[in-house]
Parts: structure tokens; C-alpha cells; sequence
């Protein structure tokens, strides 16, 4: 019986760690930036200590607003290790995302990361969609934070108006993206209206201190 109990512990614990970025060893390992890469590890390489400085935990990448000007009238800047050499080895990457009005961020996931998604001006619907195809989706004002699940569709919406500016960390240091049907959506108009009238229509069944969380989003 104890035996079974100590194999049990151990394979959650081995689970766990498998399921997750690889601990930090030392105490900092920014990027170091190298040619042509010819050794290819589950991260990239530290810099040599001794050449460490300040601004290697520094980014301004995202105080610029992102290129809206596009059929989505949205715009995703995500930073990484690669860009942001601070980054490396801490499980973490950072994303801005800019949303004019009626901007949309279609559905997608990350399918090794959850995200904590904080907006910073403007109003934005915000959602996310489980493997039972249940909607769990709620307005958010400035100042207000939302979580998406790892590996979870989810997107967001401009609903007020003006732009609105929403800022991410992922607990990943490559959370991937996966969109689905990305080229019909960036190509279809009519398809993108209807996705977002079912989006503003489920936001408008917000009645109740419980929100929409037994609502569905037909068609995923």
C-alpha cells in the first residue's frame, strides 16, 4: 500500500514536471545573441555572466501601439526570450494587444501556456470556450483582469468607444498559438459580422453575478 502511494506521488510529481518550463538554475540568463544556431536546446543559451547588464531585463517593445489597419482592426505584439533577452529561462513571455473599435481577436489558444489578459483602457469583451463548448465570457473595464486556461479557444472584442489597449503574461516562455480557420476568417467580412454579433448577443445575457457561464457559442 505505502509503496503504491510513494509510486502514485512520484508520477504526479514527474507529470508536473513535464508539463511546465524547465526551472531557472542560476539566478539570471538572458539570450545570447548568436549566429547561425547549430546546437538546439529547449530554450536558448545563456549570455556569459560576466557581460550581464541592466537593460537585458528591459523591453519598450510594448509601449508602442501595434498596426491596426487591418480587416480585423486589431493588432497582437508578443514579446519572447528572443526579443527580450530577460525573458529566458523564466517561463514567461509578455503580448500587447490593440483593438480599435469593434476590433476582434478571432479564436485561438495556447496550447502551452495559460494567459492573464489586463486591460488597460477601454471596455473589451473577453472570452473562452472549454472542451464542452461552454462560453464563459465577461465585459471588463479598465483595470480589470480576465484568465484564459491553457489550452482553452479564447478571444476578445472591442465593445466600447474608443481603442482599447490590453496587456498579457503568459506562464510560458513559447506558448504557441493555434487560430482556427484563420485564413477563411481574415478573408470572409460576413463571417467575421457574424462572429461578432454572437459575441455582443452572449455579453448581452450578462444578468447576474454569475455571468454567461452556462451559455454556449454555437458554431465552434
Amino acid at each position: 500500500m505505502n509503496s503504491t502511494l510513494f509510486f502514485c506521488i512520484f508520477l504526479s510529481t514527474c507529470i508536473d514536471i513535464c508539463l511546465s518550463d524547465s526551472d531557472n538554475l542560476q539566478d539570471t540568463c538572458p539570450t545570447a545573441t548568436t549566429g547561425k544556431q547549430t546546437v538546439f536546446i529547449n530554450g536558448f543559451p545563456c549570455k556569459n555572466p560576466n557581460s550581464i547588464v541592466a537593460s537585458d531585463f528591459k523591453s519598450s517593445k510594448l509601449s508602442r501601439p501595434g498596426d491596426t489597419d487591418n480587416f480585423l482592426h486589431s493588432s497582437l505584439i508578443h514579446s519572447t526570450a528572443l526579443d527580450f533577452p530577460g525573458l529566458n529561462t523564466l517561463g514567461l513571455s509578455i503580448a500587447r494587444t490593440d483593438l480599435e473599435v469593434n476590433g476582434l481577436m478571432v479564436p485561438h489558444s495556447h496550447p502551452r501556456a495559460s494567459e492573464m489578459f489586463f486591460v488597460s483602457t477601454g471596455v473589451v469583451i473577453a472570452g473562452f470556450i472549454d472542451t464542452q463548448t461552454k462560453l464563459f465570457q465577461k465585459t471588463l473595464k479598465a483595470g480589470e483582469v480576465f484568465v484564459f486556461p491553457q489550452g482553452l479557444l479564447h478571444f476578445c472584442i472591442n465593445d466600447g468607444f474608443n481603442s482599447a489597449v490590453v496587456f498579457s503574461v503568459l506562464n510560458s516562455q513559447n506558448p504557441g498559438v493555434v487560430k482556427i480557420a484563420d485564413a477563411t476568417f481574415e478573408s470572409d467580412e460576413a463571417m467575421i459580422n457574424e462572429l461578432v454579433r454572437k459575441i455582443k448577443s452572449a455579453a448581452a445575457m450578462e444578468i447576474n453575478a454569475y455571468g454567461i457561464q452556462n451559455a454556449t457559442l454555437s458554431g465552434f
